[in-house]
């Protein structure tokens, strides 16, 4: 519950989605400067180039922040945020009429990758339970990491573990410095944050997360040998699908919702167009990116289905053809797409 009342304070914070004065700025906020959500960012922003449209990508403490943005933050029409953010909003949004205020709007455009659960550690650290009396990072609180991290500890039954609350770049900082014993962090690897250097392999590992409890609640998966450089044996661990989130804007509503409506339809087009090209030269994420994998309970925004339609065409081609198809054709229309391309 400790969470939840978390989230609500955060969400609530945040009303109707915010207009702008400034209607042909576009934005994807993404995660920290050596994540992977940035990389995955700056690739869809390459693609919106080619065409003349400019996406900024902006540097986020994650997730939530991410969540919110998209929800209320002016010129943000995209943000990527975990699964198990979306998970645990939906499991509190029934009973919750802030957490229901709060997300109301906010839309699917498309599930992206799994994103493992990194856990880097002192060696004398063997398993997570091993975390008890630790001093643990586990990220910002308005990131997925600390959702994340929590949620594990408390799968788990970890109470005792003192939990650091900065952000991944300043508990790496403390991990090297000997100030904290653990950091958690969430990202599709490989991340930069762990290719550093800096990290000895004789006194720190990636800790094994591939208890019973935890693979009932996420994906299985593995961190390949030789992942980073300090890793020389593959491990265990879980993961989080990434998701890229958008906002339900009114195609005729006023100027920035027609505006946004367009750059969402428009970079739904580029991305489905383009998804050999994001997967043979992007982040090596993109190869693993499964468009029919959508998370419960959400809706696929309708300016993300008018720019899958295979009549549309985005707005440096030529003029957009109205939309045709209803949620449940989603599939209908990624497979056409794909097909096509």
């Amino acid at each position: 519950m400790r969470l939840a009342i978390a989230f609500a304070f955060v969400l609530a914070a945040f009303g109707a989605q915010a207009q702008s004065s400034d209607p042909f700025e576009k934005n994807i906020v993404t995660g920290g400067p050596k994540g992977t959500y940035i990389q995955i960012g700056r690739d869809i922003a390459k693609l919106g180039e080619v065409c003349g449209r400019q996406l900024n990508v902006v540097e986020s403490a994650g997730s939530l922040e991410n969540f919110a943005a998209v929800r209320n933050r002016p010129n943000t029409q995209f943000g990527i945020v975990q699964s198990d953010v979306l998970e645990y909003l939906k499991t509190y949004e029934a009973a919750d009429q802030e957490i229901q205020r709060a997300v109301r709007g906010v839309r699917i455009m498309f599930p992206l990758y799994n994103e493992e659960i990194h856990l880097i550690a002192k060696k004398e650290i063997a398993t997570a339970r091993d975390l008890a009396g630790r001093k643990v990072g586990v990220g910002k609180v308005d990131s997925g990491t600390y959702l994340t991290a929590t949620l594990v500890l408390d799968i788990l039954r970890i109470t005792n573990a003192e939990r650091v609350t900065n952000s991944t770049d300043e508990d790496f900082e403390k991990l090297m410095a000997g100030e904290i014993d653990a950091l958690f962090y969430v990202a599709g690897a490989p991340t930069k944050l762990f290719e550093s250097d800096r990290i000895d392999g004789e006194k720190f590992h990636l800790v094994p997360l591939d208890e019973g409890p935890l693979k009932a609640t996420y994906v299985p998966a593995t961190l390949n040998a030789d992942t980073y450089p300090f890793q020389k044996q593959p491990v265990n661990t879980v993961a989080v699908k990434a998701v890229l989130m958008t906002y339900d804007y009114r195609e005729r509503g006023n100027n920035y919702q027609r505006e946004s409506c367009k750059a969402v339809s428009d970079f739904a087009s580029f991305i489905l167009s383009n998804l050999d090209e994001l997967k043979q030269g992007g982040h090596p994420k993109w190869q693993s990116v499964d468009l029919t994998d959508l998370p419960p309970g959400w809706q696929v925004g309708e300016c993300v289905k008018k720019g899958m339609a295979l009549e549309y065409k985005p707005a440096c081609v030529a003029a957009a053809a109205p939309a045709k198809a209803g949620e449940d054709e989603y599939l209908k229309l990624l497979k056409q797409r794909l097909k096509k391309n």
